[in-house]
């Protein structure tokens, strides 16, 4: 039945018309949580959708059912000669490597992970350094001198952001503690609000006041969390705070959207390298939100000492704990 789903999937998919009239054909693999997550997988889509105006290509864009899916939503693509697949997450790395391999002639790019295939642009972020200042942005909101973290699915890339959160929160409160937890070791725990938001009010329940969602779609239950406590929340990769503009303070922004474009972009105009980009604090490639619903929010004093650590971060005067490192 399983396989019977998938062969409808990619039939589906692959069943349209392109115009006559588009230069390149760009396909792009979500992960199972989606467009619709309002976070990491829908900028991506922004991106993509953002080329197909601005550059006039033809696009398409798979969900994958499962993890199982993405070699063969990717292959095929492939088999269609898309001019570049675009693989969203780090759990399609050894889907990618397999497909860079078995079509050497096929561009790639994968978000999230470094593939080291010679046909593959890998694009990661550093995380660490963008929840380093949202960290401190925590930090100088809380009135407790308590602040959570909820994560997703346990694994280095979240334990990365993390870090980067803790380091943050004790530049500006060293006395200040940070609740941690995570929602599971599988990739359901990115879809899983329920938990998220009962992990939520037990941190707040405990003195917290802030939480840093960096869990996906399962965010959304601490979002719900925030405002039935009249609590804080900060999201992440997107800009969620319209999402609960009451609540939610502030979000880690992870530009997975102009590095998708970016990389169409250098596509159409024959500029298309493979190899590993890093977007990091000083390019914005991560960095904290400031919009119309948390202008009030965020002071100029805030944004003032935040553009502070950015350039320390920058400079190397600030080294920022990495996970990815840690690790080895």
């Amino acid at each position: 039945m399983k396989s019977n789903t998938l062969l409808a999937v990619i039939v589906t998919v692959f069943s349209f018309a392109a115009s006559a009239h588009a230069e390149l054909k760009i396909g792009l693999v979500l992960e199972k949580s989606g467009k619709d997550d309002k976070s990491f997988n829908q900028s991506a889509y922004v991106g993509l959708k953002r080329a197909e105006k601005e550059l006039g290509v033809t696009t398409k864009t798979v969900e994958a059912p499962d993890n199982s899916a993405y070699e063969s939503l990717q292959r095929a693509f492939a088999e269609k000669k898309f001019d570049l697949i675009i693989a969203v997450g780090f759990h399609q790395l050894e889907a990618v490597k397999k497909n860079a391999e078995r079509f050497p002639d096929q561009k790639f790019m994968l978000i999230d992970e470094d593939a080291k295939e010679k046909n593959v642009r890998s694009a990661m972020f550093e995380e660490h350094e963008g929840s380093y200042l949202i960290g401190a942005l925590a930090a100088m909101h809380s009135k407790t001198g308590k602040v959570g973290f909820i994560g997703g699915m346990d694994v280095p890339l979240i334990r990365r952001f993390q870090l980067g959160y803790e380091a943050g929160v004790k530049k500006i409160n060293p006395k200040a503690e940070v609740f941690v937890n995570y929602l599971g070791v599988t990739g359901d725990a990115w879809n899983n609000p329920p938990k998220a938001k009962e992990l939520a009010l037990d941190q707040y329940g405990r003195g917290a006041d802030i939480i840093f969602a960096a869990a996906g779609n399962s965010g959304l239950g601490v979002f719900d969390a925030a405002e039935a406590q009249k609590k804080l929340a900060i999201g992440v990769d997107s800009d969620q705070s319209w999402i609960k503009p009451k609540s939610i303070l502030s979000s880690m922004l992870k530009r997975v959207d102009e590095s998708v474009f970016d990389s169409i972009k250098l596509l159409k105009e024959g500029k298309f390298e493979a190899g590993l980009i890093r977007y990091g604090v000083k390019t914005k490639g991560v960095d904290y939100a400031v919009n119309e619903y948390n202008a009030k929010m965020i002071t100029d004093a805030d944004k003032k000492k935040l553009e502070e650590l950015r350039k320390d971060i920058v400079s190397g005067k600030i080294k920022v704990p990495d996970y990815y490192l840690i690790k080895k």
